[in-house]
């Protein structure tokens, strides 16, 4: 398994408001949210000491966040009963995808099947948002931000929202947030252009004509696409270090 570690950035904003959760809560909501995002690198040990000093909590709640993401597959316990980010790799994200495929696509039908006019408002605006987010994107290498990521999300989770399954609703955000580094890795270092602005455009398009053929195979397209990249990306980094 070929695994690439990258430089540690703790510089994220903070976006998300914690108020009324428990410590417990508010310690795997931030701690997801960070390894999510990149600021831990893979494969890189989190010490409870140092957690502690950066987020504030005591050992107690951190761990319960540990044990928690470790169940999400973001967070492996070692032998030594301490604890990594996840590494990134190909092999990983296969499984990822193909669980995402398998999840995803089918919800996306659900919910052009019994989304209501509520649902395709709903769609509309989020992304109206991220139409506006993207507009100073690029179609070369860039450093997705906080902000174009949440608003990225809400769109998507919008198109699933009218599946009536809560069970594969949820399945499909875990899936979802599990692949964003996977999708910053892919942005960073992104060779051959994409517009991910027009892949979204088209996709809208064809869940409000209803058209449930071609919006599962625009989803899985999209979905694959970053698959490609970050393959491609591991693939140029190996050759580079032989």
């Amino acid at each position: 398994m070929h695994k690439i570690h990258f430089v540690q950035n703790t510089e994220l904003p903070e976006f998300t408001s914690y108020a009324g959760q428990t410590l417990s809560e508010q310690a795997f909501l931030r701690l997801r949210r960070d390894v999510i995002g990149g600021a831990y690198a893979p494969g890189v040990k989190l010490k409870l000491d140092e957690l502690q000093a950066a987020y504030g909590y005591s050992s107690s709640p951190l761990r319960e966040a540990l044990n928690r993401l470790s169940q999400e597959g973001l967070v492996k316990a070692d032998d030594r009963r301490g604890f990594r980010v996840a590494q990134i790799s190909s092999e990983d994200l296969a499984d990822l995808t193909h669980m995402r495929l398998m999840v995803e696509v089918p919800a996306l039908r659900l919910a052009i099947e019994h989304g209501d006019v509520a649902w395709e408002a709903a769609v509309v605006a989020s992304a109206h948002r991220l139409e506006r987010a993207e507009a100073h994107l690029g179609e070369g290498p860039q450093v997705l931000d906080e902000a174009w990521s949440q608003v990225h999300r809400d769109f998507h989770m919008c198109l699933l929202a009218g599946c009536p399954s809560q069970r594969q609703l949820a399945l499909c955000a875990s899936l979802f947030d599990q692949a964003e580094r996977y999708r910053r890795f892919s942005a960073r270092h992104r060779v051959s252009s994409r517009s991910k602005n027009r892949e979204h455009k088209r996709l809208l398009e064809a869940v409000l004509k209803r058209d449930a053929d071609t919006a599962c195979a625009l989803l899985a397209e999209h979905t694959q696409g970053t698959q490609r990249n970050v393959e491609a990306a591991l693939l140029r980094m190996r050759a580079a270090t032989n």
